[in-house]
């Protein structure tokens, strides 16, 4: 049986480096949505190898008056079976997933009860789900584990792996102006053009809400990849390190309070957001 629409909870994919000392727009939003001075946050700092990721978040979080703010260090898979942090996630009201590398993400948490209780609480329960690059980029059902830069798409520029499946509808790349990813967020595409590409710049958060409607909060923007026109694409006869020919893609630049409806495909500025 397929959960209704309102029983999804936020999904908040950011393109790293989101402001930590000043505005601090996109976790303050992320702290409101998950429920304020009530708020109960897990930070889950897997993907860094810093020690002191998860500990400088629960800090920052814990700076804007939320109730809990706790770090569950998951790492190794193992560890994905603690019960004591299970809780801990079964409980939250917002979870938080830091930057590092995606693949530690997905070999250490994928198919354990971790995976689980956050795919299920998001899409049950409303648990509201954020993370900065690497965390941004293991939501979408496929990741984009690593890939070449530039603007061109190639036959062999992305390498895909699998993510968390809290959305099944895009796929989501990370520092996108800052790293010159177009082309292998195209590439990606290119591969099941059933997919929308969001590419999200630093300090900039697509906020996905339940009804799956996007809408930009940071100071950068956000690139979206829509295929659903696409008319031709020679990706099934091009050769290694070949580019790849796609006609009829659509692309659209949204800034702060830019929507994109993920279901309807419609994209509106700020302005017309703002006088509807």
């Amino acid at each position: 049986m397929t959960s209704s629409t309102s029983n999804f909870g936020y999904i908040i994919p950011i393109g790293g480096a989101e402001e930590k000392l000043r505005d601090k727009a996109i976790l303050k939003r992320f702290a409101a949505l998950s429920g304020g001075d009530d708020a109960r946050i897990a930070i889950i700092p897997t993907a860094s190898r810093l020690e002191d990721t998860g500990t400088k978040y629960e800090e920052l979080f814990r700076g804007m008056g939320v109730a809990e703010a706790t770090s569950l260090p998951f790492n190794d898979r193992t560890d994905g079976h603690r019960e004591d942090w299970l809780d801990v996630l079964r409980n939250a009201t917002g979870v938080y997933m830091t930057g590092g590398n995606q693949l530690r993400l997905s070999t250490i948490l994928g198919g354990t009860p971790v995976a689980d209780i956050l795919r299920d609480r998001n899409q049950q329960e409303g648990l509201v789900v954020a993370g900065t690059s690497a965390g941004a980029s293991i939501m979408a059902e496929h990741m984009i584990a690593y890939g070449d830069e530039g603007p061109t798409p190639r036959a062999d520029a992305v390498t895909l792996a699998p993510g968390l499946g809290l959305t099944r509808r895009a796929i989501i790349d990370q520092h996108f102006r800052q790293r010159n990813r177009l082309g292998r967020l195209l590439t990606a595409i290119s591969y099941n053009p059933r997919l929308i590409g969001i590419g999200l710049d630093e300090d900039t958060a697509a906020f996905i809400n339940p009804q799956r409607k996007l809408e930009v909060v940071g100071s950068g923007a956000i690139t979206i990849v829509d295929p659903s026109d696409m008319s031709f694409s020679s990706m099934d006869s091009a050769n290694r390190h070949d580019p790849v020919s796609l006609i009829n893609v659509r692309i659209h630049v949204l800034v702060e309070g830019g929507t994109f409806d993920l279901i309807s495909r419609e994209a509106r500025p700020a302005q017309l957001v703002e006088q509807s």
